[in-house]
């Protein structure tokens, strides 16, 4: 069994509830989405037998708060990433899956062996796409398993009926799970802010954690 790696680094997380923990850094191959803000168009991969890629990852000798698997999409690859999660799970390492909460049915496949899931909700206005609201649903019951939070990247287009549909999804499943909004780095930020804290607002209102967390790693250019 080979996977499709598009790259493998050391770093600080730059994005969600745990940002600036020290993480190595895998990332899986292809995607299932044109996210319209996507800041990740990844062309080339190397191919590794999972045995080969935990061999890599332990070249790296700093204390780590996890091995991130992210993408694109890791769990297209469901498989592979449950052969090399259960490799770096032995091994010691802790399982931080970034995803974009679609795949339900494969992240049953390797829900066992995450200890984090960083969950996108990809809100229809922002992507620019159809809707996922079935596929987070369930997304979200099997997530729930383990510690996960969401994620929505917030656009000058996303719309407030996009947001308060999000936020019925989390309260009927798991209302505790705490809500990132992340400002889409390619928007004037100024035009946004006023936005994204009045979403805030409307999360504190529905009961559910919302927190503004921007990308980090991209502000104090950092891979």
């Amino acid at each position: 069994m080979k996977g499709k790696i598009s790259d493998i680094f050391e770093s600080v997380q730059g994005e969600g509830i745990y940002l600036g923990e020290d993480q190595l850094f895998v990332r899986l191959f292809g995607c299932n989405l044109e996210c319209k803000f996507c800041d990740t168009k990844i062309k080339n991969f190397r191919e590794y037998e999972p045995q080969e890629l935990l061999e890599e990852l332990k070249v790296y000798q700093n204390a780590y708060h996890s091995v991130s698997f992210t993408g694109g999409e890791p769990l297209l690859q469901k498989d592979f990433l449950r052969e090399v999660m259960s490799l770096t799970k032995k091994a010691g390492y802790k399982n931080y899956l970034e995803t974009n909460g679609i795949l339900h049915k494969e992240l049953e496949e390797v829900i066992d062996l995450a200890d984090f899931i960083a969950m996108d909700i990809k809100l229809p206005s922002s992507t620019g796409q159809g809707n996922f609201w079935d596929e987070h649903r369930e997304f979200l019951r099997v997530a729930s398993r383990k510690e996960v939070f969401l994620k929505a990247v917030i656009c000058h287009s996303t719309e407030e009926t996009d947001l308060r549909l999000a936020l019925d999804l989390i309260k009927g499943i798991n209302q505790g799970a705490i809500f990132v909004l992340q400002p889409n780095s390619f928007d004037d930020s100024a035009r946004l802010r006023k936005k994204i804290h009045n979403f805030k607002g409307i999360c504190s209102t529905a009961g559910i954690q919302g927190c503004i967390i921007p990308q980090i790693h991209k502000i104090i250019d950092l891979k």
